[in-house]
C-alpha cells in the first residue's frame, strides 16, 4: 500500500501546537493522520469490492473448462459424423456415376 511521505515539514506553528489540538475529541484520531485514514479505508473498501467479484472465479474458472473440454468432444464427434457422411455421399454418388455410365452404354 503506498505511504505518502510529505516533502515539506509541518508548519512551525502546527509543531508547537498542544496534542489536545492536534487529535479529535471524538475518535481520539489526529487530524494529521486523519485524512491518511480515511483514504485507506476507502482503498479497504474497493479492494472487498473487487474481492467479492473474484471469489468463486476458481469455481466459475472449472466450470468453464469443463464446458470447453465437453464441447471439443462434441466438436471432433461431428467431425467424425461429418466425414462419414462425405465418404457415404461419395460412395453414392460413384454408383450414380457408375449405373449412369452403364446405362448409357448398354442404350447405345
Amino acid at each position: 500500500m503506498d505511504r505518502h511521505i510529505p516533502l515539506h515539514a509541518l508548519p512551525e506553528e502546527i509543531q508547537k501546537m498542544s496534542p489536545e489540538e492536534k487529535v479529535c475529541k471524538y475518535c481520539g484520531v489526529s487530524y494529521l493522520i486523519l485524512h491518511e485514514f480515511k483514504a485507506m479505508e476507502e482503498k479497504v473498501k474497493a479492494m472487498e469490492k473487487e474481492l467479492k467479484f473474484y471469489q468463486g472465479s476458481i469455481e466459475r474458472e472449472k466450470r468453464l473448462q469443463e464446458k470447453l473440454q465437453s464441447l471439443s468432444q462434441d466438436f471432433e464427434q461431428y467431425k467424425i459424423d461429418n466425414e462419414s457422411k462425405i465418404e457415404r455421399l461419395s460412395m453414392f454418388f460413384s454408383i450414380i456415376y457408375f449405373e449412369r455410365k452403364v446405362l448409357k452404354i448398354s442404350i447405345c
